[in-house]
């Protein structure tokens, strides 16, 4: 194939440069790889044969400017491995994985640009740099040693053969659980089985039942944790314990998509490289280039966290219990698939709250347009204008271009609401188009979220979780919307791992305020705003139920550092994957058998093929940031532009070209708070 038949080898003429999908064919990727893995290389050669010194123009500059085309093929292809793997694709995955490993280690562990680097390193203090210059040597350096630059050289080729074989095994990981996912989407005969469902999600089991060949049948697919929202309102305690079994058994099952080898695998070599770079354990290497610091820091916000965590799970729990006991003409003991299900009868007799019943004020082009977007608009002065002309990778995306408040052009936001077969679990929000000054482009990013899809012509009515998860995401939209630097190492979301989350979480605020709930909250057919003696039981019922899902969260952060805090020794010798998860979850006494992980190991997406190993515990490290911002916004009249051009300007705009912590004292005025997260959560003495 020649490069001009190549699609992907030419610079897009879409509008922002978003990816001509609808020319790019599977058999265009791995030649586009290949020829930009071959330009890469030769763009870093002419940086390593420059004769004169280091310089920050004969050096930096050049390094940023190199890898266009790399990064353009990678995130075309990246973005459609995830949202719409199809066999064709995942087969160029798993080839690619090495490759895409040899070359990242071929320009990174690079002697003499890691030589070069270093040199402009040691002289900063005489160079005449701005903040932003200066900050992309630091981390330039910084991130070149972390990864191994600093090595000899059989160390190097030990190491790329580490990540080589690391980078398999975590495709193989994510393939491995979308097949089983899938596999273990659970059929039932009978809507009867299914009561408790509204007519929209039961149309939805209707359609993915006919979706695999099992018409007259309704289909339950599996989320990625280990829940599911039908939990809260299937009547049927067997139903319910079919889909809770289902969802356990992801990767344990044994078979050929079976997890456990291949996650105990990831966590010894994992290991072995954490020693090969002066590391005790993987979690040491992974924090020690975080704000966090060390694994002791983590650990010891886990350990302060679980206490009352657990104390308050075991009081929700002995509630649902008694409630059992009282209302059940057979009582029996609560168990893990019943605890949704009674933990929304609780709510309704504390609080006169179903949430069930809410779904019809959640439509979700109501929540889009007139909450998202309009949230937005009020805080930052953008607006959105739905794009029908353009296409991306899928026809169930949509497409809407963003302008600032002047009407100037920002760039595309790309949504991709609705689950299907070839989409892995979760939401994510991830970018097309990095903005960099130095290269004149301007984002294009893109929301992924897994929403059953309705039968045609029926409404998409969310759950208030699903509604968070939008809000959630788009705060990560915005942030590489806003993101404006020079250089594209800097661009987008690209900040520490345990600061990511805290743009996203901040956008969850405006769900429950009350100038966007009044704008989106409306009944899908009657047009009727949310009552108002509802919307304060909501907000009055905040930290309900927030033992168990704190619980949840920190059993699946614990196992995480659990498995990424053994030494070499510790992970060769792990005998069996779930005797080691109850020891870790005994060890931090998140144990209850009613309250399980949210995510086990053999389905734990984010640590053993996302980018979260040892970095789960992320969320809850940047909701005492998020906690503390809302005090903030709260304390100086909430919902203004001139708020949010303060945030805009101090934090998400600053991408990642300064630390986050001293951006976050910039736009705060001191250090966060863990006050009001404890007290969010009800875990404040």
């Amino acid at each position: 194939m020649s490069d001009n038949a190549n699609p992907l080898l030419t610079a897009s003429t879409l509008p922002y440069a978003l990816p001509p999908y609808a020319d790019i064919r599977p058999e265009h990727y791995l030649p586009a790889f290949e020829r930009a893995f071959a330009d890469h290389t030769a763009e870093i050669s002419a940086i390593t044969r420059v004769r004169s010194l280091p310089t920050f123009e004969n050096t930096m500059v050049p390094l940023e400017a190199s890898g266009e085309l790399i990064g353009r093929v990678s995130r075309t292809f990246y973005t459609v491995s995830s949202a719409d793997a199809t066999p064709e694709i995942q087969e160029i995955e798993e080839a690619l994985a090495p490759l895409m490993s040899a070359h990242q280690d071929s320009i990174q562990l690079d002697a003499m640009l890691y030589w070069r680097v270093k040199t402009l390193h040691e002289q900063l203090g005489t160079l005449e740099l701005d903040p932003e210059q200066r900050y992309l040597v630091q981390r330039h350096f910084r991130e070149m040693t972390h990864a191994g630059a600093a090595l000899d050289e059989d160390a190097k080729e030990r190491l790329t053969d580490l990540n080589q074989r690391l980078s398999m095994l975590t495709t193989t990981f994510e393939r491995n659980l979308l097949a089983d996912t899938n596999d273990l989407a659970v059929i039932f005969d009978e809507a009867s089985d299914l009561d408790g469902l509204t007519e929209g999600e039961l149309s939805a089991t209707a359609q993915a039942a006919a979706d695999r060949g099992e018409d007259g049948k309704f289909a339950v697919t599996l989320t990625l944790f280990t829940g599911h929202p039908y939990l809260s309102t299937l009547t049927d305690r067997e139903s319910r314990k079919r889909i809770m079994d289902a969802s356990r058994a992801r990767g344990c099952r044994g078979g050929e998509n079976d997890n456990s080898q291949v996650l105990t695998q990831i966590v010894r070599l994992r290991a072995e490289r954490a020693a090969l770079l002066g590391y005790e354990s993987h979690a040491a290497y992974v924090t020690a280039d975080e704000t966090a610091g060390t694994p002791e820091a983590v650990h010891a916000l886990l350990r302060e966290l679980a206490v009352p965590a657990a104390r308050n799970a075991r009081r929700e729990q002995a509630a649902l219990q008694a409630l059992i006991d009282a209302s059940e003409p057979e009582p029996f003991p609560l168990e893990a698939h019943d605890w949704a299900f009674y933990t929304e009868k609780v709510r309704q007799a504390e609080y006169n709250i179903d949430t069930t019943a809410l779904r019809p004020w959640f439509e979700a082009e109501r929540v889009l347009q007139d909450g998202v977007f309009a949230a937005a608009a009020m805080l930052y002065g953008v607006t959105f204008t739905e794009r029908t002309d353009l296409s991306a990778y899928h026809p169930d995306n949509r497409i809407f271009e963003v302008h600032n408040a002047d009407g100037g052009p920002l760039g595309l936001f790309v949504l991709d609401l609705y689950t299907r077969d070839t989409k892995r679990g979760g939401a994510w929000m991830n970018s097309l188009v990095s903005q960099a000054r130095l290269r004149g482009t301007d984002p294009v990013v893109v929301n992924n979220l897994n929403v059953s899809k309705p039968a045609p012509g029926q409404p998409t009515l969310l759950t208030l979780d699903e509604v968070t998860t939008l809000f959630h995401e788009f705060g990560h939209a915005l942030h590489g919307l806003f993101a404006t630097v020079t250089y594209p190492h800097f661009a987008g979301t690209a900040v520490f791992r345990d600061f990511v989350e805290f743009p996203s979480q901040v956008n969850e605020m405006w769900i429950m305020w009350p100038e966007v709930l009044d704008n989106y909250a409306k009944h899908v057919e009657t047009g009727e705003p949310l009552p108002a003696d509802v919307v304060e039981r909501l907000r009055a019922s905040e930290a309900f139920n927030q033992g168990y899902k704190t619980s949840e969260y920190l059993a699946a952060s614990w196992l995480d550092q659990a498995w990424h805090s053994l030494s070499v020794e510790q992970a060769t010798a792990v005998p069996d994957v779930a005797a080691f998860e109850a020891a870790a979850l005994a060890d931090i006494g998140l144990d209850n058998p009613v309250v399980p992980t949210r995510y086990s190991s053999t389905y734990f997406a984010h640590v053993f093929s996302g980018g979260y190993s040892a970095g789960y515990y992320s969320y809850i490290w940047s909701e005492v940031l998020d906690a503390d911002t809302v005090e903030w916004f709260r304390e100086n009249g909430g919902l203004t532009r001139e708020n949010g051009d303060r945030f805009r300007t101090r934090l998400l705009g600053v991408g990642g070209s300064k630390d986050p912590l001293e951006a976050y004292r910039d736009f705060r005025g001191r250090d966060a708070e863990i006050q009001p997260l404890l007290e969010r959560r009800g875990l404040a003495a």
